[in-house]
């Protein structure tokens, strides 16, 4: 797949890539290369994995990092019930229980174990913790796992690894030089447009305007949470579901849809009516 025909892929998926991050998906299939991409919560990080996975037709594997994962949640673990009904029933011996019949395949082995290349992503590797980087080194670097009962298993096919993170802590130079970067950041406004017309088709192109317009304002507003992609698509979806055409037709329905957008209380003070109106008229 040519660096084109995979942006015109991802487009039919309705996902618009910038330059950058269209090379390095590339790249990151051309040669075979972890992709790491960090940037703001809602700019589309995990979006990409999934619209990577339709365009090349792979399955998506994702293991959602948090605080205390740890390899028996991300690798693999055994299934101790059934050892245990085995020795009660047959009087299993320790070679026989510890063998792939009990093994239980989390996300990370299931990735490498596939007959065909899947689209593997680590969503928010920076929640985890340092010890859990460890685990990945040789899967990075080897894509191959050790279990210690059964040796080292290799990939059966490699898979292609997309790795996202918040900011939340700075991750390890290792795992860094395994992969390739992108920094992923909100997207500009012509960029935001396509975005929308491509998962919004019927969308009037003045409303479309509008909206990203003042969603963008609102990111520079003093924000706890500042609206992502997903966001203002969800606005985009309540306002045309009101059957609102325009933005300044309705001011009290485009202030209440803001629950779309504004996820605490701070922030929804922060947008009074005032300033929606004021934000609505330099759009309209």
């Amino acid at each position: 797949m040519t660096l084109q025909e995979l942006r015109t892929a991802l487009e039919g998926r309705g996902y618009v890539a910038s330059g950058d991050l269209s090379m390095a998906l590339h790249l990151a299939l051309g040669l075979g290369r972890p992709l790491l991409l960090e940037g703001p919560a809602g700019v589309g990080k995990t979006e990409i994995a999934r619209a990577l996975a339709e365009a090349t037709g792979a399955r998506l594997i994702r293991l959602q990092c948090y605080e205390g994962l740890d390899a028996s949640h991300a690798i693999y673990e055994w299934n101790y019930q059934r050892q245990l009904l085995a020795i009660r029933a047959e009087g299993a011996t320790e070679d026989s229980l510890f063998s792939e019949k009990y093994l239980m395949r989390r996300p990370l082995l299931e990735a490498i174990s596939q007959p065909e290349p899947p689209v593997l992503l680590i969503d928010e590797i920076d929640r985890a913790d340092e010890e859990f980087e460890a685990y990945l080194l040789e899967i990075l670097s080897e894509f191959q796992i050790t279990i210690p009962e059964l040796g080292t298993i290799a990939a059966t096919s490699r898979p292609v690894v997309i790795l996202t993170a918040n900011g939340t802590r700075d991750l390890s130079d290792a795992l860094r030089r395994r992969c390739l970067y992108s920094y992923v950041d909100y997207p500009d406004r012509d960029t935001e447009i396509a975005i929308l017309r491509a998962r919004a088709p019927d969308l009037a192109p003045r409303l479309a305007r509008q909206i990203v317009g003042v969603v963008q304002a609102l990111r520079r507003e003093d924000l706890e949470k500042k609206p992502g992609v997903a966001e203002m698509l969800d606005w985009a979806a309540a306002l045309a579901g009101l059957g609102v055409n325009d933005l300044s037709d309705d001011p009290a329905t485009v202030q209440a849809t803001l629950v779309c957008l504004l996820k605490t209380a701070t922030d929804r003070d922060a947008a009074p009516p005032e300033l929606m109106a004021r934000l609505i008229g330099k759009v309209a």
